[in-house]
């Protein structure tokens, strides 16, 4: 019998790649993220590093566009300590964070129990993922990055032991699901990396500005079609309101241009005195839990509203965007 003959893996100090944490290992993540979003199961964006909350700075802001919720990722080149835990939670606070993230080298168990404990406690719509970040190489190589999770939600865990999901529930919410994103790939070219997400009865489709997004929503079954004004953190209430407010003075020349009888359509404007997040709307009769044989023409609607929000609504985004940085300016 032949021995084969194998490599060694070396672990490299991080310090080699990244002397210094905020110049140059929190801008080669920003450049990187997918890399991370591909251990954590997400296709994550990038929004801003070093973004202010309060007087303090989070190192990486990212977007989970499955879902379009916010990630917010905490960097630490050394063991975990208690002042980054704390740092942690406020930023989660500050941004009204569902995914938060704790990237290091090295997790001490007692943080690992708190970010379990996290997980236990909170809603399922909060997630903690302790991630380690290691640098290793095979027989002089270049040194190569790699994500390790350590601490993750439960549901995450069942979730990445299947590739598809188990109850009837999430088998039909899977397949619509899918079957729009492969129009939406096929005809129209929008790139989606991950499908899967069984749960998720949301999907972000393009953001035509900074802080806002069209996407689809079937949450209670019936198709939707909106336009979601989504900034996070400090002044982030305020800027979806006033973004609302300035389509609204709008509404009636909207709603005439996109609005048809033939499916019962009805508009929705959500603004932030009842949630976080501004939304203008447009849902139609149907169900797609329940009419399987609609869903073509579910899609083909949703499509043709998706298109015709673009055309409608870039004036008025476009014009909104020209004044504020006017402002800024």
């Amino acid at each position: 019998m032949t021995t084969p003959s194998l490599a060694k893996i070396e672990r490299v100090d991080l310090r080699e790649a990244w002397p210094n944490e905020a110049r140059d290992f929190t801008p080669w993540l920003a450049d990187n993220i997918a890399e991370l979003g591909e251990a954590l199961g997400m296709d994550l964006e990038l929004q801003e590093t070093e973004a202010a909350v309060g007087g303090y700075s989070l190192d990486v802001l990212a977007t989970d566009l499955n879902q379009n919720r916010p990630v917010i990722i905490e960097n630490q080149l050394e063991p975990t300590n208690h002042t980054h835990l704390g740092q942690l939670l406020t930023y989660a606070a500050g941004y009204d964070a569902n995914v938060i993230v704790w990237l290091t080298r090295e997790f001490r168990d007692e943080h690992r129990q708190a970010l379990d404990w996290l997980n236990q406690r909170t809603g399922e719509d909060t997630e903690f993922f302790g991630v380690v970040v290691e640098l290793l190489k095979i027989d002089g190589s270049r040194p190569a990055p790699q994500f390790r999770t350590v601490a993750t939600p439960n549901e995450w865990r069942k979730m990445q032991g299947r590739s598809t999901p188990s109850t009837p529930s999430q088998e039909l919410n899977y397949e619509w699901r899918r079957g729009l994103i492969e129009i939406l790939r096929q005809k129209h070219g929008f790139s989606f990396r991950r499908i899967a997400q069984a749960k998720s009865t949301w999907l972000a489709i393009e953001r035509p500005i900074t802080d806002a997004w069209y996407a689809v929503s079937w949450d209670k079954g019936n198709p939707c079609l909106e336009l979601r004004l989504h900034k996070r953190g400090s002044g982030g209430r305020d800027w979806n309101q006033k973004i609302f407010e300035s389509l609204e003075q709008h509404k009636g020349s909207i709603e005439a241009k996109i609005l048809e009888s033939e499916h019962s359509e009805q508009f929705v404007w959500e603004s932030t005195e009842r949630r976080q997040i501004s939304r203008v709307a447009i849902c139609r009769d149907g169900n797609v839990f329940q009419d399987t044989e609609s869903w073509d023409e579910y899609r083909d609607w949703l499509i043709g509203k998706f298109l015709r929000f673009r055309e409608v609504f870039r004036p008025f985004l476009q014009e909104f965007s020209q004044q504020e940085q006017e402002t800024i300016e």
